[in-house]
């Protein structure tokens, strides 16, 4: 088969391995918080143990992603060096993600098997995920080809994703939740998603041909100081990872659980309104998907940096001016969708950047080191990914007990269980919850906006001005750095 011939299945296969992948992601990092936090009644002690165990294992999980990185660098099979940890990994992450969603404890009971769950999921996602994205550049050294690999496999991941955003609100929330109770209608989403999960990464482990020259290389040892050096000694990787990570740590914030409890408060408790707020607000994404490497040929990175920051920021603007100004009816859910689309167009296409900018530092530390060490620098884009979920963890559940929200949601899980255990009906537990939620003052739902909106928006003009003023890896200098690299060869 010809090279030709070998990019178009590539093309095809190894995008489709991400779909039920990123339905996994979309449901421990968009729900899981939102699964606590409405199904367990929980005082401020468990959920201040939940917050510093979710931050400490995403913590572990951002340092472990490197350390996995140079594994994978030291793999040596007659598959390669990823695809036994895409397949080893998925297999785990069925497991864990499955246990932790019909986790049957409450109180402390259920914070210690969470614990241990969540560090497992930890070490289990990241098995297969630096694999995955480590594959790319053996898949091609084009730069062109490359665009191609990312925006395609980002749209899968994007169709993944979003079918999770919008699917699991609407099943788990409200009137239509599965089985009549959250707790479980997560649990059989999370049998479901599992089970796609392998499904589908099979098409890249079984249908996908990378370019093994790396079984010839020497074997690196397994090391921080040979994580640190790479890190180190490329300038260009550290700028790219600090506007990642700055740029995560906004967009995260929406889907941290803010925003579908601000919904609730607003609008009602109906998954399904937040499911319309997170379709509609992903939905420009897929034409950045599609046409992502038009665009980069035509403006390059340098002027969509500019261009999506001043669409995002816009979005985040009119978010916040309608949700404050008015009142809580039909017109300001329909505006206030409008700013989250904006909002979220921008900053997946900083996003995009981000991915492919990390990723070309791998010619880039060729060029000045000597080594591609392509695994390693690419495992740091889910370290800082996980790091700032984190973060994010963190500032939802500051947000929580900051404003006094724990005290609502504790009695909307009452009610949830109160149905799980089969003690009230389908309405009389909806009828409870509204009332709950309309006890909540106006200024409680305010605050919850101004996180997700103030704080993104300040954070993504760092980030864009560190990128602008920092990372020098355009598209000329690539291209330059791969042509003296194909000479030297």
């Amino acid at each position: 088969m010809d090279n030709k011939a070998v990019d178009r299945k590539n093309l095809v296969l190894f995008p489709l391995g991400t779909f039920g992948r990123d339905m996994i992601y979309a449901l421990v990092t968009n729900f899981l918080l939102s699964f606590i936090m409405f199904t367990q009644n929980l005082n401020a002690r468990q959920l201040a143990a939940i917050t510093l165990i979710m931050i400490g294992a995403r913590v572990f999980d951002a340092l472990n992603d490197p350390v996995m990185g140079n594994i994978i660098e030291r793999t040596r099979t007659k598959w390669g060096k990823f695809k036994p940890w895409l397949l080893s990994g998925i297999l785990f992450t069925f497991f864990v993600v499955y246990s932790m969603f019909n986790n049957p404890f409450e109180g402390w009971a259920f914070v210690i098997t969470f614990a241990i769950l969540y560090f497992m999921y930890s070490i289990a996602y990241t098995m297969h995920d630096i694999s995955y994205w480590g594959m790319i550049p053996s898949l091609s050294r084009n730069a062109e080809m490359r665009n191609k690999f990312t925006s395609r496999t980002t749209l899968i991941a994007g169709i993944g994703g979003t079918l999770a955003n919008i699917l699991i609100p609407m099943f788990t929330t409200g009137a239509f939740a599965i089985g009549g109770s959250a707790k479980i209608a997560y649990g059989r989403i999370a049998l479901i998603v599992c089970l796609i999960a392998p499904v589908f990464l099979l098409f890249t482990i079984a249908g996908v041909r990378e370019d093994r020259h790396y079984m010839q290389e020497k074997v690196p040892p397994v090391s921080f100081r040979k994580i640190i050096s790479t890190v180190r000694n490329n300038d260009q990787l550290r700028w790219g990872c600090l506007y990642l990570l700055l740029q995560q740590i906004g967009n995260g914030l929406a889907l941290s659980g803010i925003a579908a409890t601000y919904i609730y408060f607003e609008f009602g408790y109906c998954g399904g309104l937040f499911s319309i707020y997170t379709t509609l607000g992903m939905l420009p994404t897929a034409f950045l998907m599609i046409f992502y490497p038009a665009l980069s040929r035509r403006w390059g990175r340098r002027s969509l940096v500019k261009a999506l920051s001043v669409i995002a920021l816009s979005g985040y603007a009119l978010s916040l001016l309608v949700g404050l100004a008015l009142p809580s009816e039909s017109v300001k859910f329909i505006i206030l969708t409008l700013g989250y689309m904006a909002s979220n167009f921008g900053q997946y296409g900083l996003y995009l950047i981000a991915m492919i900018s990390i990723l070309n530092t791998v010619e880039y530390n060729e060029y000045k080191n000597g080594t591609r060490d392509e695994a390693i620098i690419a495992s740091m884009r889910p370290f800082f990914t996980k790091l700032s979920s984190a973060i994010t963890v963190l500032i939802a559940t500051g947000s929580y007990i900051l404003f006094g929200i724990l005290e609502y949601t504790n009695s909307i899980s009452d009610y949830e269980n109160l149905a799980t255990r089969g003690l009230i009906g389908e309405e009389e537990k909806l009828m409870g919850i509204e009332s709950v939620i309309r006890s909540a003052t106006s200024g409680e739902a305010d605050a919850l906006l101004i996180t997700m909106c103030v704080l993104p928006a300040i954070l993504l003009i760092i980030s864009s001005w560190l990128y602008l003023r920092k990372y020098k890896l355009d598209e000329k200098h690539y291209d330059d750095i791969c042509a003296s690299l194909e000479e030297k060869r």
